[in-house]
């Protein structure tokens, strides 16, 4: 069994996939727009071109992303966790994520991690960056 994180962006699926692919190496495994779906009554009204459902794999990872809600994403009571080899790596990952984000505890050495920190990114996901 595996579990995988499921993401809505409300029309910022393919932001979000170029900005994972730059900040975290994603690879894009498959994408599928709501025109490319044969029940035309699943067709949003206006929205044929939205991401109908994605697949990324980041560092064998599996991340699921569509534009399917129609309500604004309130990503919140959760943070993805990405661990790193080691803080020049980890700084990296953290950096890139907080580009056009918000950082809620700056990368830093804690008790139980050489390099650890928190942010949401420019989409409202909080994610905890850390080396084991």
């Amino acid at each position: 069994m595996e579990m995988q994180p499921y993401l809505f962006f409300d029309g910022r699926c393919e932001e979000a996939i170029a900005f994972y692919q730059k900040a975290l190496g994603a690879k894009q495994i498959m994408m599928m727009r709501f025109k490319d779906c044969p029940d035309p009554s699943m067709i949003p009204p206006g929205g044929g071109d939205r991401v109908m459902h994605a697949r990324l794999d980041i560092g064998g990872a599996t991340l699921l992303l569509s534009d399917g809600s129609q309500d604004q994403p309130k990503f919140q009571g959760f943070a993805l966790s990405i661990t790193a080899a080691d803080p020049t790596e980890a700084e990296s990952k953290f950096n890139a994520l907080a580009d056009g984000g918000e950082v809620r505890m700056p990368l830093g050495k804690t008790f139980f991690s050489p390099a650890f920190g928190m942010l949401a990114d420019r989409f409202g996901v909080s994610w905890m960056v850390y080396v084991a």
